[in-house]
């Protein structure tokens, strides 16, 4: 069960306006003319007293600010700017597996990409995932029964059935060979005909079935993405066999993947 490469007001301007009443003055029986009438005085662009509007800024000063304000990057659907800001900056696929709540064990998993304009769209998916038992975890033990929570690499993959038009180096090997059941009693057969490994407590570039453990035995490891067998998993993310090869074939080293998992509150940070 394992893990990888973790890696991303505008002016309110208040009008003021000055009325000025004239008065004229009639006179009757007057030779001499009308005197002019008193020029009116100019606006003020000061705020009247009691008036706790703001003064206006010089003309043009908002859309400058604007205009030289810097634009947000484009985010993964669903991830807040903590979590996007995980993702390495020469990433551009991001296997987005997202939990219901901490304690769920079924998830949705969708593959995004990033185009040249640096937008995230969608390219397969989503799927209906499973994960761990028990649900989530910020900090992943042997045994816990928890799917780490985090931004990994995913770039090497295997199977006990061949290739079935992977990218990524694939590994096929009798050892991925498994029976026995799962929690609900559901038969684990064939569950390992494809994975691919997860970064977590591993060391990328080798087969999944490595067993070296870089943080210790105590923290697991062998946490993959595989076929799912109808459950729960003890730390992995399972898909739909279909939906697995679909993810092989689209998963491309030179995008240097990551998967992003846990729920969606976490992933939403």
């Amino acid at each position: 069960m394992p893990v990888r490469k973790g890696a991303r007001a505008l002016l309110s301007a208040g009008t003021l306006c000055a009325t000025l009443s004239l008065t004229g003055c009639l006179l009757t029986g007057c030779a001499s003319p009308t005197p002019p009438a008193p020029a009116a005085p100019a606006p003020s662009s000061s705020p009247a007293a009691g008036d706790s509007r703001p003064a206006p800024g010089p003309p043009g000063k908002a859309a400058n600010d604007l205009a030289s304000a810097p634009v947000p990057a484009p985010r993964i659907p669903g991830l807040g700017p903590a979590t996007q800001a995980l993702v390495p900056d020469g990433t551009d696929q991001a296997f987005v597996v997202t939990g219901g709540t901490a304690d769920s064990h079924t998830a949705t998993a969708t593959l995004y990409r990033r185009g040249p304009a640096g937008r995230w769209t969608e390219v397969a998916g989503p799927w209906p995932a499973h994960n761990a038992l028990e649900g989530w975890t910020e900090d992943h033990n042997a045994g816990d029964l928890r799917t780490p929570i985090g931004v990994f690499g995913i770039g090497d993959a295997g199977g006990l059935l061949p290739d079935p038009g992977s990218r990524l180096p694939y590994d096929q090997d009798e050892q991925f060979a498994i029976s026995g059941t799962g929690f609900f009693d559901e038969p684990l057969e064939g569950s390992f005909d494809h994975v691919i490994a997860i970064d977590y407590n591993r060391v990328p570039g080798r087969t999944p079935l490595d067993r070296e453990r870089p943080l210790g035995e105590e923290k697991g490891g062998g946490v993959w993405i595989h076929v799912d067998h109808g459950g729960p998993t003890q730390a992995c993310i399972a898909l739909a066999r279909e939906a697995m090869r679909e993810l092989l074939r689209a998963l491309d080293p030179a995008a240097e993947p990551v998967v992003v998992m846990g729920p969606a509150r976490n992933l939403a940070r």
